[in-house]
């Protein structure tokens, strides 16, 4: 079925000769200005590339190498091309990126992340308690950076639940995240509310060089997790113009026409299948939702370049998702967390939608406008006029489209289980809040794991209201049970899926079974091999429990 809001982006490779020539020559002329200001302030006989270096050691916290990629193109590294997710996001091979940070800036993220997390390592059973053989040089648990200013430090860390004080009355959920029963599941695994600094890396893919982009450590549980056991192989973010202000070459730089990626360790995932997987199922279900693809990375700290395993890239949705599939991505863009993402009676606060567009603008107007609607005095009493209300500001049928996709799959790491895993986007075509799923490697588990919510959905409480208040609802039930049923008939089929695993882990296996002890999240060779069977396992069953609920619906 074709999404409504998905949109098939085809590269565009005919980029104008003159537009390349006059971003070359703007960068041109900024250069040469700079070149005689420096010369004749200082009067020394320098040439002109040591009057630069020499200037630059004293804005930045290295010194410049060149001003300009030699592999520089609009194609692959200007703001004016569309996004290519054909090159970015390929379906049918394994990408490879090289990431190369200065031995000193690595230091600065380890030292970084000892003060945040604890000390590398330190997770008992979780993993090795000790550093490992490629841990660089002269790094010391629990060390600071290197003296001097502080590398950038921006916002909180991701998946942070909200710690603002509660609202007085109302029904307000428990601390920390719960379950449909009431079993408190509040296991908050960070110890910071910070999120991992950022320091500068030079990204190779493809004979390409982007220099000068900013990473950092990424995640919440991945991160905790990697990190805790000894493990290298820990989740990535980059941001490809972070640093723009250091370095005015890479202004607006790109990788392919994408600002910023996130390279998810796949946490948790024998298959390394799972985030891939549910993102495209989602997507072509017509819910907004992130291109993926794999990559085997290698980076190289100091010491050459090493291979941390097979990571997933996912498409930022602050970045391009809304900018590509929908109309415009000039709307609210948040990321809720916590007690508020609930949307439990009386538990709104600002501090539970973190806003990642329009930050300067305090304006929560279209969430409250959410909350007042899903708790309107005549839901009960009058079903059509609340119904109308929540759809003039809710895309209701999305969020239906997004529950019975999430409950047929069953993921218990988002909405109903845990109040994160999601944003929200006020579409500015129409008005109405937009859901999102993000972070879907807990998903696509059957027995075994903690238990997903059932397909009837009878034992969710109004703790998750957009749930329990839809599913009273006899239209928005019977819309999700038959949505349940679409599934299963046309992106969830036994016999397309059984094919998509194999053909999928037949790729990935020679990367990830090259991945070494310092670096993996891979609980054994065993595991990956048994997770094929697993998931066309799974896929199975599910289809027969979908068509038992369904038949039951019917008697």
């Amino acid at each position: 079925m074709q999404s409504r809001y998905q949109l098939t982006v085809l590269p565009d490779l005919r980029v104008g000769i003159e537009k390349i020539k006059v971003k070359i020559m703007k960068k041109t002329i900024f250069i040469l200005l700079l070149f005689i200001s420096i010369f004749s302030l200082s009067a020394c006989q320098s040439t002109v590339q040591e009057i630069i270096a020499d200037n630059s050691s004293t804005a930045t916290t290295e010194p410049v190498e060149s001003t300009i990629s030699e592999s520089w193109s609009e194609e692959t590294h200007g703001n004016e091309t569309d996004p290519d997710y054909e090159t970015v996001f390929p379906q049918d091979e394994v990408n490879r990126i090289n990431i190369t940070i200065d031995p000193e800036n690595w230091d600065t993220m380890l030292a970084d992340m000892t003060e945040l997390m604890g000390e590398f390592g330190d997770g008992g059973d979780m993993g090795p308690s000790n550093l490992p053989n490629n841990a660089p040089e002269g790094f010391v648990p629990g060390g600071q950076p290197p003296e001097g200013e502080r590398p950038q430090r921006q916002g909180e860390l991701e998946n942070m639940p909200d710690q603002a004080d509660r609202p007085e009355g109302g029904q307000i959920p428990p601390e920390g995240n719960f379950d449909p029963g009431g079993r408190n599941q509040g296991n908050n695994m960070n110890v910071t509310d910070e999120n991992p600094v950022w320091v500068t890396a030079t990204i190779e893919f493809e004979g390409d060089t982007w220099e000068h982009v900013g990473i950092r450590f990424k995640g919440n549980s991945s991160l905790k997790s990697a990190w805790s056991s000894g493990s290298l192989k820990i989740p990535f973010r980059l941001d490809f113009d972070q640093f723009e202000d250091d370095y005015p070459e890479t202004e607006d730089q790109r990788f392919y026409g994408f600002k910023q990626l996130s390279l998810a360790n796949n946490f948790n995932d024998d298959s390394f299948l799972r985030e891939k997987v549910t993102a495209d199922i989602f997507r072509e279900f017509g819910v907004p939702s992130a291109h993926t693809a794999f990559y085997e990375v290698y980076v190289d700290y100091g010491e050459g370049p090493e291979y941390f395993g097979l990571y997933t890239m996912v498409e930022m949705v602050e970045d391009t998702v809304i900018e590509e599939q929908f109309s415009s991505d000039e709307g609210n863009l948040y990321k809720p967390e916590g007690t508020g993402a609930t949307f439990a009676d009386g538990s709104f606060n600002e501090a539970s939608f973190d806003k990642e567009t329009n930050q300067e603008e305090v304006d929560y107007s279209d969430i409250i406008s959410l909350y007042d609607a899903l708790h309107a005095d005549n839901r009960l009493s009058e079903p059509e006029a609340w119904r109308d209300s929540l759809e003039s500001v809710f895309d209701v049928d999305i969020f239906l489209r997004w529950l019975a996709v999430n409950t047929v799959v069953q993921n218990w790491d988002t909405y109903g289980l845990m109040s994160h895993n999601y944003f929200l986007y006020t579409n500015p075509e129409n008005g109405l809040i937009t859901w999102i799923p993000w972070d879907n490697n807990h998903a696509l588990f059957g027995a075994g794991r903690q238990e997903a919510p059932s397909l009837s959905l009878g034992e969710i409480t109004d703790r998750w209201p957009l749930i329990r208040f839809l599913m009273d609802d006899p239209i928005y039930e019977a819309q999700y049970q038959a949505y349940c049923q679409e599934v299963v008939e046309t992106v969830f089929v036994p016999e397309e899926m059984t094919e998509i695993y194999t053909t999928y882990h037949e790729l990935v296996a020679p990367s990830v079974l090259a991945e070494t002890s310092e670096a993996t999240t891979l609980s054994s060779e065993l595991a990956f091999d048994r997770s094929l069977k697993n998931l066309i396992d799974h896929i199975n069953e599910r289809y027969e429990a979908v068509m038992d609920y369904l038949e039951n619906q019917s008697n």
